[in-house]
């Protein structure tokens, strides 16, 4: 039969049908963030607490378990439960904040997207609940008495799944139409014991009327038909005001939620509690709010509207569930009206299920084992699981809604304000939609490359966003995430567009030049920003910004330095020469149709060329990036008397300088005359320059110019380090500090950098991260592409003899971290999967065991993941790996 999802795939991009007008488009935390925040001093963690969640609306966005609504996010449905111990109804994922947790903000829930399509026709999600009361105290305090050392306490700790008493809650979504979705809730009892359990599906509209000096008028939930087994409710929003950041009206209609008939609707508005939240003199009078349900159900308090209508509701089923057994709930959410309709939900899921089996086998590299299926599958539900509708008018949050209620003066200059003309109301991929629900523009760069695999048009939606008018700043610059716009991730964005555009055209037999040419038009901005933000001194050799690399060094690159010192960075220099090669590479594709563009391909050739010679020679100084002693690049710290410190520390930041490579065989280039005898005139005039990063090679099939900062020496000296299991070369990929540091530190004045692999010991960048030994994907993933294209330029005849004493190809190096990291999350001839460490639960309990975790990076000696749990953006990579390496 022919492939549904790939039909609705092409019916989209058609525009023949909106089949990603509904999705998991919800957050899954909005408390605590900085759209959130209107407090004078920027703390947004402390501004809207998770214990605020439940009383205060939200103006930026709702959050839900296993949430889902319409692309702009005017209707939400999501799931809360209570187990009858529980103080709080679980409406929402808990977890410490950033002075709570050991090692910074962390989530403390256990939920897994288990599945989705691109266009989620089908979804499925778990989320473990357990039967007692949960420890949110516990787990404050435990994390807290730790002081950032140690690994994090988490909820397994606190033995509250001993004794399996918990609920397996798996939430269904299939849809029967574009905007036609049945919903199938089953809550397994995994417990010796039978429990009861509460289980609340919730349907309501974001608060759009309640914000600016006059009141707009509300939508309305209210009780719609019954008949024989179910009951309804109707949802209608046409009579409001709408959206007010919309160019074109968007509405709804009425929709109505089908459900089973044993359920008590619930009804009341999404208001903020003000007297529960601020005190009795804050009550505005109203009496029907957000928390109802939660008082209703946990409290015991007559909390809700008895009259049957609000803009909240929740139908309320009170289950109970024997030892071992399930309970089921059906429910449908259509603005069609039906006669009977719950009776085709089980057969819609099971049809869904069956196309999306169908989509995937087709995905599936053919050399893959059946685990690396499962765990390839899972990582693509987590990146469509992770779209969220990201809501944010930053002009309006600085000046606020309402004139005669503004924020704080002060909070005008705390952050972003520089940014008033970002506006979104788009669905963007996040990096993880409960500690990092906000997007950042490198990670989602990397999130493209994955996902174009499975949906090529959403990929490159995704990276024109970046550039789009409303996102990019007038000055070039990329809006790099919500802490801090201005703040600077490392130029991934060319690569990225360039890596998906040739996705695309090879799936789909054409490339898509509106897209690759619209974006090159914007990065030639962007690229004039980078050279006057970070080369001040004109000399190709780039210093200062954050760079995404928290703290892999001795202080926090994004501040200013003391005594006026500036940071001239390899890594800074190294990402620089890959955007001039690829930007290179992407205007001589161009310039197959447009002839234009080879002049500007001659310009990124030889600003590569000056980059790459700057890094040796700096410009006649007494001191370069490179030291051949060490045989690796090192940060040079300069001083304004002309004093100098090299920052002798291997690390990530010695190693990017690989990724700037390219190859041009001489008779490829010969289809561009201009270029090519550009090309010819710089080799033969500046051979000063161009012999310091640009190589010649000899094949079978003609000369190859190998573009790379590194000459044969210098990489050999270099992948001596990368490939030594004493230094950089982790079982499971590529270390970002080398090992040779546990020994011996690197000090400076009063800062040391140590190899630290798991958790971090540094608090630079406030710990949340750590890049001083920890495998990561994204950066290693870069270093598997470039070394593979060096194998390509210079054939297998090279050997390098790591230092341990092993003998490689530089293929047989990207070889071996490749098939590393793809080895943190398969199961191993002891059954153990290296990601889940030493969690016997998930290593062996069968409810657990293939239920995957994506975490932000991983520990450099054991592959045990670390950092945020569902950060599946950039660790979703390992989907590209396995396509990669097993077809």
């Amino acid at each position: 039969m022919a492939q549904q999802e790939k039909a609705r795939l092409q019916q989209h991009k058609d525009g023949l049908a909106d089949w990603q007008a509904w999705g998991p488009y919800l957050s899954e935390r909005s408390w605590g963030t900085v759209r959130e925040d209107y407090s004078a001093d920027g703390s947004a963690w402390s501004f809207l607490t998770h214990e605020m969640a439940r009383s205060k609306a939200y103006r930026w966005g709702e959050d839900g378990l296993a949430g889902f609504c319409d692309r702009y996010q005017l209707l939400c449905f999501s799931l809360a439960l209570w187990n009858g111990a529980d103080a709080i109804l679980k409406e929402r994922a808990f977890g410490l904040t950033s002075t709570e947790g050991n090692h910074g903000e962390d989530l403390k829930e256990y939920y897994f997207y288990l599945d989705s399509t691109p266009t989620h026709s089908y979804m499925r999600y778990l989320y473990k609940y357990p039967q007692a009361a949960y420890p949110y105290q516990r787990l404050i305090d435990e994390n807290r008495s730790r002081g950032g050392k140690g690994p994090e306490f988490e909820l397994l700790d606190t033995g509250i799944f001993d004794d399996d008493r918990y609920f397996d809650v798996f939430v269904e979504y299939a849809k029967a139409g574009t905007d036609d979705i049945c919903i199938r809730i089953e809550a397994f009892n995994r417990g010796p014991d039978a429990a009861w359990l509460h289980l609340l599906p919730q349907l309501w509209f974001r608060n759009i009327w309640g914000w600016g000096e006059h009141r707009q008028r509300e939508p309305l939930i209210e009780r719609g038909p019954c008949g024989p087994g179910w009951i309804s409710l109707l949802a209608d929003e046409t009579k409001t005001d709408g959206l007010r950041n919309l160019p074109f009206r968007y509405q709804l209609g009425p929709r109505r939620l089908y459900a089973q008939d044993d359920a008590a609707a619930l009804f009341t508005d999404n208001e903020s509690n003000l007297r529960h939240l601020y005190g009795e003199a804050a009550d505005d009078g109203r009496r029907w709010v957000k928390d109802a349900f939660h008082r209703q159900i946990v409290d015991g308090e007559p909390a809700c509207n008895p009259a049957g209508s609000g803009t909240k509701a929740g139908l309320h089923y009170h289950r109970f569930v024997e030892a071992g057994g399930s309970t089921v709930i059906r429910l449908r959410l259509t603005p069609a009206l039906l006669a009977d309709p719950l009776l085709d939900i089980d057969r819609i899921v099971a049809e869904r299920l069956a196309e999306a089996d169908e989509f995937y086998a087709a995905i599936h590299p053919a050399n893959a084992s059946a685990d690396e299926r499962l765990i390839q599958r899972q990582a693509f539900a987590g990146m469509m699981w992770s779209k969220q509708n990201y809501i944010f008018d930053v002009e309006l949050w600085l000046k606020g809604d309402n004139p005669k209620a503004p924020p704080p003066e002060s909070r005008k200059t705390i952050r972003n304000e520089h940014w008033n003309h970002l506006n979104s109301m788009r669905v963007l991929s996040m990096p993880d939609k409960w500690e990092y629900p906000w997007f950042a523009a490198w990670d989602l760069a990397f999130h493209t490359v994955a996902i174009a695999l499975i949906d090529g048009q959403f990929a490159k939606e995704q990276l024109w966003f970046m550039l789009f008018e409303q996102f990019q700043h007038p000055n070039g610059q990329i809006p790099a995430y919500e802490w801090e716009f201005s703040d600077l991730n490392p130029p991934v964005h060319p690569w990225a567009v360039w890596r998906v555009y040739n996705m695309d055209r090879i799936r789909s037999g054409k490339g898509d030049r509106e897209f690759l040419e619209r974006c090159f038009q914007k990065l030639l901005i962007n690229f004039a920003w980078w050279i006057n933000k970070v080369d001040h001194n004109g000399n190709n050799i780039f210093e200062g910004g954050f760079l995404g690399l928290d703290n892999i060094t001795l202080f926090d690159r994004s501040e200013k330095l003391p005594g006026d010192a500036t940071l001239e960075q390899s890594d800074a220099t190294g990402w620089m020469g890959f955007f001039c090669l690829v930007m290179m590479r992407i205007a001589l594709e161009l310039a197959k149709e447009n002839r234009t563009y080879e002049w500007l391909a001659s310009k990124f050739f030889q600003h590569y060329v000056y980059v790459g010679a700057a890094m040796k020679q700096m410009g006649g100084r007494d001191h370069n990036l490179w030291d051949e002693e060490d045989g690796f690049f090192y940060d040079v710290l300069q001083y304004p008397d002309g004093r100098f410190e090299k920052l002798r520390v291997r690390s990530l930041v010695g190693l990017i300088p690989l990724y700037a490579v390219e190859r041009l065989d001489a008779h490829w280039i010969e289809q561009f005359s201009d270029f090519s005898s550009n090309v010819r005139w710089f080799l033969e005039n500046r051979r000063d320059l161009v012999a310091l990063c640009v190589n010649r090679t000899q094949h079978d099939d003609g000369n190859t110019l190998a573009l790379t900062i590194v000459d044969l020496h210098q990489l050999r000296r270099i992948l001596q380090r990368v490939a030594d299991g004493n230094e950089f070369l982790s079982p499971f990929g590529l270390r970002s500090l080398s090992k040779w540091h546990a020994a011996h530190p690197f000090v400076l004045d009063h800062g040391e950098v140590r190899y630290e692999p798991a958790e971090a010991v540094s608090k630079i960048k406030g710990g949340n991260s750590n890049w001083r030994g920890p495998i990561w994907f994204p950066t290693t993933f870069l270093m598997i592409e470039s070394l593979r294209k060096l194998a390509t330029a210079y054939g297998d005849d090279i050997v390098i003899d790591s230092n341990d004493g092993r003998r490689w190809t530089i293929g047989e190096i990207a070889e071996e971290l490749a098939n590393g990291m793809i080895s943190i999350f398969t199961r191993g001839a002891d059954g153990r999967r290296p990601g889940y460490g030493t969690i016997d639960k998930f290593q062996h309990d069968p409810h657990w065991r293939d239920h995957l975790s994506f975490h932000e990076y991983f520990d450099g000696d054991t592959g045990a993941g670390l950092g945020a749990s569902h950060q599946t953006g950039w660790t979703g990579l390992v989907a590209s790996l396995i396509d990669e390496w097993r077809g």
